[in-house]
């Protein structure tokens, strides 16, 4: 029992650590890392019974509860039905579904589904060396767990996206089920527009991957899939969508052969891949969606701003960062080459020391067999958005990150400076303080 007691008490010990070190004490540039409200922490806990319960069965063309397996839902249908109802309003589609627990799941149903609505395993999709999303690709869920088939879009390096004319060759001689966009490193909207009439040529489903990008489209900062031909999107609701984590798959009910598509994706959303669906974060999803609506256009724009003004800066300032010439990006994220200066591993783990966490992140150029040490970094912009920082702010921090980086000051001397900054910075912004808040603002408009 001692050495139990000696663990449980490590345990409570690391995790009040952790509330402090990450929350309080670091400035958070993680691309796939959100910042929920106080509004949506606190409908986390007032559906804290809903995370103990079950809620296996169908549901029907328009994501609403159909059947249930399990009694006592006559609450926990109501929840789920007006939480898909507020997240179809916000992305302005007919058909929804939250059940899904994370990102990776939202995948895998989907391209389970649509292969089989399409009986067609090949799926065209951006190589993972080029920002696809691990679960796209071959080496994933895709290949090694659903066995389809990945033949690879047409990457052009310098403008960092698909090649839309030659990825159309691709797409014509491969006759794919599927054509997938989205994914991690993700600087521009990807061409769905300008490939969507040689998808419905070769009868391919649409699937687009909006997990990093999902709170810009609900705030029109970026493009919007669905309007662009997507037949579906699927995402996380905790990167730029700032929900508590989960998954989501969103699409229009428009016809026979996306009924059929609809079907099948949740054949394998339930009983394929789902029992416990994790309904305690359904209540806090439908907050997140009601704040991207009334805040999100204001928020994403700031988002995309700062971002632009951190890759502007850090440029002038003597650091690589890629697409100069295209304004550096239009989302939330920056890719920056930092091979001049050790490499991503190393300038990754020293900016951590000074408690400005970020992350390592492979480039398309790069040598593909040695991704523990890429030489770029992948630097999002959300979480400091969120927290209410401006252009000069963001310039301010980007000086923080140069003195490291360029070697200029020790990354402990200059994590005093990031505690301090961080403490300038201790509200969360475009949201709600609280649900009585939330409710009484829906209630006056």
């Amino acid at each position: 029992m001692d050495n139990l007691a000696d663990l449980v008490f490590k345990l409570v010990e690391a995790a009040r650590n952790h509330e402090e070190y990450r929350d309080k004490e670091c400035i958070n540039l993680i691309a796939s890392e959100g910042l929920k409200s106080p509004a949506v922490k606190q409908m986390l806990c007032l559906a804290a019974d809903l995370e103990g319960r079950y809620a296996e069965g169908e549901n029907d063309r328009e994501g609403h509860v159909k059947k249930r397996y399990y009694q006592g839902q006559k609450y926990m249908t109501l929840i789920e039905n007006y939480a898909t109802d507020i997240m179809k309003n916000l992305f302005n589609c007919t058909w929804g579904d939250l059940r899904l627990v994370s990102g990776t799941h939202a995948n895998l149903a989907t391209f389970k589904g649509l292969s089989t609505a399409a009986k067609n395993r090949k799926m065209v999709v951006t190589p993972l060396s080029c920002g696809a999303h691990i679960s796209h690709d071959y080496a994933g869920l895709a290949g090694s767990v659903l066995g389809l088939e990945n033949i690879n879009h047409v990457y052009n390096f310098e403008e960092f996206n698909i090649d839309p004319d030659k990825s159309a060759d691709v797409i014509r001689a491969a006759k794919p089920g599927i054509v997938t966009f989205g994914g991690s490193l993700f600087l521009f909207p990807h061409p769905v527009k300008e490939l969507k009439e040689v998808c419905d040529e070769v009868e391919a489903y649409v699937a687009y991957d909006a997990s990093h990008v999902l709170g810009l489209i609900a705030g029109g900062e970026f493009q919007d899939p669905l309007k662009e031909g997507a037949d579906f999107i699927t995402s996380s609701s905790h990167k730029t969508f700032p929900g508590p984590q989960g998954g989501v798959i969103l699409g229009n009910a428009k016809d026979q052969r996306m009924e059929k598509a609809i079907k099948a994706i949740q054949f394998a959303i339930f009983p394929l891949s789902a029992s416990n669906t994790h309904l305690g974060r359904l209540p806090a999803v439908g907050i997140a969606a009601l704040e991207m609506k009334l805040f999100g256009a204001e928020l994403a724009k700031q988002t995309v701003k700062n971002a632009q003004t951190a890759g502007q800066y850090l440029y002038e300032n003597g650091v690589k960062v890629v697409c100069p010439d295209k304004g550096f990006t239009r989302s939330h994220q920056i890719a920056v080459d930092v091979c001049d200066f050790g490499g991503g591993k190393k300038i990754a783990q020293d900016l951590e020391d000074a408690n400005i966490i970020l992350n390592k992140n492979l480039l398309p150029y790069n040598n593909q067999n040695d991704r523990d040490n890429p030489s770029g970094l992948r630097i999002g912009f959300q979480d400091v958005t969120r927290r209410g920082f401006k252009e000069g702010d963001i310039k301010h921090l980007c000086d923080l990150m140069l003195s490291v980086i360029k070697g200029k000051r020790k990354p402990s001397e200059v994590k005093e400076d990031v505690i301090a900054l961080k403490k300038e910075f201790n509200q969360v912004k475009y949201g709600f303080q609280s649900v009585e808040e939330a409710v009484s603002y829906v209630s006056k408009a």
